[in-house]
């Protein structure tokens, strides 16, 4: 069960960040004791009903789903049949003039995420909001600066960082178990998204000719989420074709797949590939590199988890040179979702089970006045990284320094 702290407990750890501090096991029947208990409701409105349908707020038991709202009667209808919520909106601009909404889960398209959150916050609503936090330098900015503003939560809900197996290895770093990770593997592909490409009128999505890297938050997560390192220097590659969708795209990106290899602050190596064409299986899973422990996630080409280990014997290679032997263990990832829930909202759904943790843990910061895990900070640390790395693949590979986030910063 996840370790909450108050807003005061964080003051006195001057600045530590949660993906370091989460998940410690020992108090996790006192915590689920505490949130049952509590009987304050969070009234939230829902906008979007394409992701926005994936979430359990109307199973959490200190949720209300008040309101739901979207541009598409079709998704409106979706919305209000998921959540049995009769009291619907046209757009998100009328849902936030509803007094009795507490909080907004904004699902709409990826470039109006800043402009709709920042909308949710000036008329006093707490926001969670799907990934990327933003897609512009000045978006982020402004992002933070009415989060700290107006003293609301924001929260970004990013899968990556609960799913199973994330959740393991964030137990694996806080138990010591890596020793030190020097190098970190994140991957993120998605081959066919073109079928999201264009609306049921013909008209074009945001998805269209989306660039990979202002998408990178499945992969950064991985390594931030999990460590608290930030990412700090950067130089990315981009593959394109001569497709028609790489040509007359609003962001006049010429790619499909991006490659990033990053620095971070601890001085480590952390690659990131965002594809979206080609012959490879579809993926959102990582490999940390440690000197006493390394943890690979189930590939898409089959292989299950596996861990490595040092054990102090030796070995010999093909060419009869010896070197060091790693024993070699298939892991079993813990159906997390199974204990570290509310009872009524344990359900294997999603990005890997990830869905009902991050409801659950946005409506959990608010019921007790906490600061929710994937905060500003980390939002924009999972977030700005790839959209360095997407202007360093314009600029043909050029190394770029990325700007740093940090709650005391």
């Amino acid at each position: 069960m996840t370790r909450y702290y108050t807003r005061r407990e964080f003051l006195r750890t001057s600045g530590a960040t949660v993906a370091g501090l989460a998940l410690v096991p020992d108090i996790a029947e006192l915590e689920e004791k505490r949130v049952l208990k509590s009987a304050k409701k969070v009234r939230i409105g829902v906008v979007g009903g394409g992701f926005g349908c994936a979430f359990q707020w109307h199973l959490h038991p200190n949720c209300v789903v008040q309101a739901v709202s979207d541009l598409r009667e079709d998704r409106r209808k979706a919305l209000r049949d998921t959540y049995k919520c009769d009291n619907v909106y046209n757009s998100l601009e009328e849902l936030i003039k509803d007094k009795d909404v507490d909080a907004v889960a904004v699902f709409t398209g990826a470039p109006d995420h800043v402009r709709h959150a920042v909308a949710c916050l000036k008329a006093g609503k707490h926001v969670i909001s799907a990934v990327p936090a933003a897609t512009s330098l000045e978006d982020a900015e402004l992002l933070l600066e009415t989060v700290k503003k107006t003293g609301l939560t924001y929260m970004m809900a990013e899968t990556s960082y609960y799913s199973q197996s994330c959740i393991s290895a964030r137990k694996f770093f806080q138990e010591g178990k890596f020793g030190n990770i020097f190098y970190t593997e994140a991957e993120y592909h998605h081959a066919g998204l073109e079928v999201l490409f264009t609306n049921p009128d013909g008209s074009k999505t945001w998805r269209y000719g989306y660039p990979p890297m202002l998408y990178p938050t499945h992969c950064t997560a991985f390594l931030v989420g999990v460590t608290g390192e930030r990412l700090t220097d950067v130089m990315c590659l981009g593959w394109g074709n001569d497709s028609q969708f790489l040509k007359d795209n609003q962001y006049n990106n010429p790619f499909w797949n991006e490659t990033a290899l990053f620095k971070t602050d601890k001085g480590n190596a952390f690659r990131v590939a965002v594809y979206w064409y080609g012959a490879h299986g579809g993926c959102e899973r990582a490999q940390w590199y440690g000197d006493k422990m390394s943890f690979f996630m189930p590939t898409a080409n089959g292989a299950p988890a596996i861990i490595r280990r040092v054990s102090g014997q030796k070995e010999k290679d093909q060419g009869g040179f010896e070197r060091q032997l790693a024993e070699f263990e298939q892991y079993q990832i813990p159906e997390y979702w199974k204990t570290e829930l509310p009872e009524t909202m344990r359900a294997y759904v999603g990005h890997d089970g990830a869905e009902p943790f991050l409801t659950h843990e946005f409506v959990d910061a608010l019921v007790h006045d906490r600061t929710p895990a994937i905060d500003i900070y980390e939002a924009l640390a999972y977030t700005v990284p790839g959209i360095i790395a997407h202007a360093s693949a314009l600029e043909g590979g050029k190394q770029m320094k990325v700007p740093v986030y940090n709650r005391n910063a």
